[in-house]
């Protein structure tokens, strides 16, 4: 390789996971990061100033792939992280029998890396209906860097 010449790895656009909001300005069903981890706040409450001289604001969210109970106190004063969260509806492709699901995209290309439900109830449905040649529509919602299937609808026989 000569000196005029350069190497460049390729990566990822640099698009932030998160953005900054004022905690104050966060409500019950905005998006919030509370210990790292994506939620849906369901209550929301603002202090009286402390001592320190700040209202504090309490949430408590729900993650949203988990379902777990979070909660955390931030300055109202203060920025605090908001997830980027996505949701998309796709055609279901394939079940494999390791446990991945294979999804056609909006440009006609296959995605197989999304692997099926935890929730007992929506996987059977899944399994279920795809083992009897029904078409299915899966709803993936998308935030700090994982995807995981969240819904499904039927949208008719194969």
């Amino acid at each position: 390789m000569s000196d005029d010449e350069h190497q460049f790895e390729s990566s990822d656009a640099g698009a932030s996971k998160t953005y900054p909001q004022q905690a104050g300005t966060i409500r019950v069903n905005d998006y919030i990061v509370i210990k790292g981890h994506p939620c849906k706040v369901v209550e929301a409450s603002i202090s009286e100033a402390s001592e320190h001289g700040h209202d504090n604001c309490h949430f408590v969210g729900i993650d949203i792939f988990t379902g777990k109970k979070l909660e955390d106190i931030f300055p109202s004063s203060e920025n605090c992280d908001v997830p980027h969260v996505k949701r998309t509806d796709y055609m279901l492709n394939n079940i494999s029998e390791d446990g991945y699901v294979s999804v056609l995209t909006e440009d006609g290309s296959t995605m197989d890396d999304l692997r099926l439900p935890t929730d007992d109830s929506l996987l059977i449905y899944i399994s279920h209906r795809f083992h009897q040649g029904s078409d299915l529509m899966v709803t993936v919602l998308s935030s700090m860097g994982e995807d995981h299937i969240v819904d499904c609808k039927e949208i008719g026989p194969k």
